[in-house]
């Protein structure tokens, strides 16, 4: 039985890494706001028809909660979804991955600034070197970030994930509050899904997005593509991963994301025809040792 619940978790995380290029095909064939936007406000929707009819963690939000509600749907979907998918871009699935492993430690950053919480020289050490750990594959530029603006060492596209980590843990802080404050996760994820997805098709139309009718150039495999993440995404990885943290230990599901990159250069390769580079691999070698200092040091 235990096994079986290990191969979840691996299956988990391949499920989350597919995630990364499924949106790459899908951007061929929608404009990258809409098709964020659009999964993004039809997940909410099915969350909250989920919620109302099954009656999960249905509460009356409180007129002094909602702002905490409104800082959700802005970082945590309408930012981080921006962000992410306008770096995706621009830049192959696997590298996109390991950047966004950068989010234990952005989030004890952040905790260090924002919420006075200690870093000890063990946790800042390990920080250090999983920042090192991206240096070989962002000198590794992809063929499409050579057409794009850098800002010190760092495409555009790269910047623009590295920010979208920071939204997301932004995010988790106002989630964690919500949470505190008596809401249910899977409540609160429906309703900042639904309106953080009515901000990004706004964004969409005003910034223009070749809204002849709708910004998408074939419907049936965009709606395809779409639903399938939904599915993966906003259905099975969502519930997966809440199910097996009954089991095993946050500390242990952080470390089992190191996975995920791997798992995103295999269905880049296998889905996108991408290169993986032996600089991914030095990369994921390096960032490994600094995450394993960092979360030795947070188990104490």
């Amino acid at each position: 039985m235990k096994a079986f619940k290990f191969f979840l978790v691996i299956l988990l995380f391949a499920l989350f890494a597919s995630i990364f290029s499924l949106q790459k095909i899908s951007l061929t064939y929608s404009e990258p706001f809409f098709l964020i936007g659009f999964r993004m406000t039809i997940a909410g929707a099915l969350l909250m028809f989920l919620s109302f009819s099954f009656n999960i963690g249905i509460k009356k939000i409180k007129i002094s909660d909602i702002k905490f509600f409104i800082y959700l749907s802005f970082f945590n979907i309408y930012l981080n979804s921006i962000l992410e998918i306008w770096g995706l871009n621009n830049i192959s699935s696997s590298k996109a991955c390991i950047i966004y492993s950068l989010s234990p430690f952005i989030t004890s950053v952040v905790a260090f600034f924002i919420l006075n919480e200690k870093i000890t020289i063990r946790k800042f050490l390990g920080i250090v070197i999983g920042f090192i750990g991206l240096i070989p594959i962002i000198f590794a530029k992809t063929p499409d970030e050579f057409f794009i603006p850098n800002v010190l060492f760092f495409s555009l596209s790269e910047l623009s994930l590295i920010l979208a980590v920071f939204c997301s843990v932004f995010g988790w802080i106002f989630l964690k509050k919500i949470i505190t404050l008596g809401y249910s996760f899977f409540f609160a994820n429906a309703i900042s899904m639904f309106f953080g997805g009515i901000l990004i098709l706004c964004n969409s139309f005003i910034f223009n997005e070749s809204w002849n009718l709708f910004p998408v150039i074939n419907w049936n495999k965009f709606l395809i593509y779409t639903f399938i993440s939904i599915l993966i995404s906003n259905i099975i990885c969502f519930n997966l991963f809440g199910y097996l943290l009954k089991f095993f230990s946050t500390t242990f599901m952080t470390f089992s994301g190191l996975m995920t990159p791997f798992f995103a250069s295999f269905f880049g390769w296998l889905l996108l025809d991408e290169i993986v580079s032996k600089w991914f691999f030095l990369s994921m070698i390096i960032f490994f040792i600094g995450l394993l200092i960092f979360y030795i040091e947070e188990n104490k």
